[in-house]
């Protein structure tokens, strides 16, 4: 069953305001699902990493059925962001399983030595999360032009055009994500919208750490309620207009599954 009408006018008009919000600073929105046309315009970005696996077409099935993204472009047509999800089918299946079996599509690129033998392991709600489970990822916000998107709050309301209409579309159970300990340990996870934030590792071969990246996650009740708030808005268009700034600047992270902004 599709989304009340009641629902969905709310989510338009919340998405209005966002977008507003957004093309005011200097961002216009695009979002697609053909992700042939979504690598091709990752395979141009020569200063980033390449793509993640779960998003591209030469390794995972992502079509309009599972999976959209988002990019984000400035006055020039310059791409300037980039942020994509997936939806998983886990019935019966949990988290840690999945990401036990499909671990190539989640792991860094060159990060070790061997991907076969490097597992995650950490957080605990990996072993409950299950049903209808979204990933939110290849998150990137360009540092440079618009006075600074980042530290003017860009960072939440992009995500926040993501899993409003992922939510709309899907309704999942759970939405979880990635990002690098050095943001995690900062709760980067709340710019984005998340709720909770755990520590987790990558584990090599030789039981080497190979990464460390915090997981974050929001089970149904917690994505419902990110969607009744309205603050982010009204907290972004303070930010632009230079009365107040609350969100605090970010520095360029490493290329991970969700913070490479």
């Amino acid at each position: 069953m599709g989304m009340l009408p009641g629902k969905l006018f709310e989510m338009t008009s919340r998405l209005a305001a966002i977008l507003r919000a957004l093309e005011a600073s200097g961002i216009r929105i695009e979002i697609g699902d053909d992700f042939a046309e979504y690598r091709a315009l990752r395979s141009q970005q020569a200063d980033r990493g390449g793509i993640y696996p779960m998003f591209d077409v030469a390794s995972s099935y992502v079509d309009q059925s599972n999976a959209f993204w988002l990019c984000g472009y400035d006055g020039d047509g310059a791409l300037m962001h980039t942020q994509a999800v997936r939806l998983l089918d886990l019935e019966g299946v949990s988290l840690a399983n999945h990401l036990d079996a499909h671990r190539h599509k989640y792991i860094t690129p060159d990060t070790t030595p061997d991907p076969d033998l490097t597992f995650y392991n950490g957080p605990d709600a990996l072993k409950t999360i299950t049903g209808q489970v979204c990933y939110q990822g290849d998150f990137w916000l360009r540092a440079r032009g618009l006075g600074g998107p980042r530290s003017q709050g860009a960072t939440a309301l992009l995500s926040r055009v993501l899993l409003e209409v992922m939510a709309g579309a899907w309704n999942p159970s759970y939405v979880f994500a990635f990002v690098p300990k050095r943001l995690g340990a900062k709760g980067a996870h709340l710019r984005y919208g998340y709720n909770h934030c755990e520590p987790g590792r990558w584990i090599g071969p030789d039981r080497q750490v190979t990464e460390e990246d915090y997981f974050i996650w929001m089970n149904a009740s917690d994505i419902a309620g990110l969607m009744g708030r309205e603050a982010v808005e009204v907290q972004y268009s303070a930010d632009v207009s230079g009365k107040r700034s609350t969100a605090p600047a970010k520095s360029d992270a490493p290329a991970g599954a969700t913070a490479d902004a």
